[in-house]
């Protein structure tokens, strides 16, 4: 496996041996009383990026979510997202589940929307209407391919948020994506929002973890429901240290994954029965139709693993592949070979 060139996602990235060495040494304590000084440093350095008072390790991305939307909403409440939204798609129903709330997905252009649609989409305060109280944006956007949610339209979605009170949450899982790719420092993405979510465990690197950064007049209840959701973690500094290492060392080297996305998609571009735009490529995501080629996405899955090439199927007739730490120059140039080999 390991002699494979795993483009599934930025999910699959290993440690290295530096945040191995960290993980080993690192101090720790109880986190659940707030002892574990390892991931109080995480936390710190976490709200001090993003530029919020407080964040909060977790285990994952959809607990970040998810603790957002519990925190800002009530049961019966509706959620205005994106219909392609992580938050919608991927999380197995949990806003329903265990926050009581319904989803108003709205369908935007790569995962963007406009804000008169989000405008005309919050409801008025007829007691027979479910009331609007979050907004959920996703910056980069996954099903969007890696796009990224331009800095004036948030602002604007957030303009409009504030005169009507509703909140706002941002799922940033890949936000420092989006900083890199664009060199809007990523406390200017996340200023706008009331939380914001972030992955440690994708293209930065780290084996597990996520934060949820916010106000410290909020921290409290979010602790509380850290634990009310299962997340509350003991002697967690060994993981908090892999995450330490990772915004100190992994943040810049991420426009290297954007440089081999777009080499990739480019050489993608130029093979037969396969429609992508390279300059819609903007971050490390790439996705691509291939319903003029001879395969179902199935297939071509099957055909490109045979070959030593490992991307996951995307919808009816889509593919998609994600760069990360763990793939070189070399290994695109490899995967571009096999690409050619199977769709020419």
């Amino acid at each position: 496996m390991n002699s494979r060139i795993d483009l599934r996602s930025d999910t699959v990235t290993r440690p290295t041996p530096a945040m191995r060495k960290a993980m080993a040494g690192a101090e720790v304590g109880d986190d659940v009383f707030g002892e574990d000084p390892t991931v109080n440093r995480l936390q710190e350095r976490a709200a001090e990026l993003l530029g919020k008072e407080a964040a909060l390790f977790v285990p994952s991305g959809i607990m970040a979510n998810q603790l957002a939307v519990r925190l800002l909403t009530h049961p019966g409440d509706e959620v205005i997202i994106e219909s392609q939204a992580h938050i919608f798609h991927y999380e197995a129903g949990a806003g329903g589940a265990l926050s009581g709330i319904q989803f108003y997905p709205l369908p935007g252009a790569y995962g963007v929307l406009k804000e008169d649609q989000v405008a005309d989409a919050i409801r008025t305060d007829e007691y027979y209407l479910p009331p609007t109280r979050l907004i959920c944006l996703e910056n980069t956007h996954n099903r969007g391919g890696g796009t990224i949610y331009p800095i004036e339209k948030i602002k604007a979605v957030a303009k409009i948020a504030r005169s009507r009170g509703v909140a706002m949450h941002l799922d940033g899982a890949r936000i420092f994506n989006a900083s890199v790719a664009s060199g809007i420092p990523a406390a200017e993405y996340a200023k706008p929002f009331d939380t914001v979510s972030f992955c440690l465990s994708k293209g930065l690197g780290a084996p597990i973890g996520s934060m949820i950064c916010t106000t410290t007049g909020r921290l409290p209840l979010l602790r509380r429901l850290r634990r009310m959701f299962g997340g509350g973690m003991r002697q967690a500094g060994i993981l908090a240290a892999a995450g330490l290492y990772a915004l100190e060392h992994n943040i810049k080297r991420l426009a290297e994954d954007h440089t081999h996305a777009k080499k990739l998609a480019t050489a993608l571009a130029d093979l037969p029965g396969i429609s992508i735009d390279p300059e819609r490529v903007e971050t490390n995501i790439v996705i691509f139709d291939i319903s003029k080629t001879r395969y179902a996405p199935p297939q071509a899955v099957e055909a490109l693993k045979e070959e030593g090439v490992l991307v996951v199927p995307f919808g009816k007739t889509l593919l998609r592949a994600v760069t990360h730490l763990n793939i070189s120059e070399k290994d695109i140039e490899k995967a571009i070979m096999v690409f050619r080999k199977i769709f020419r």
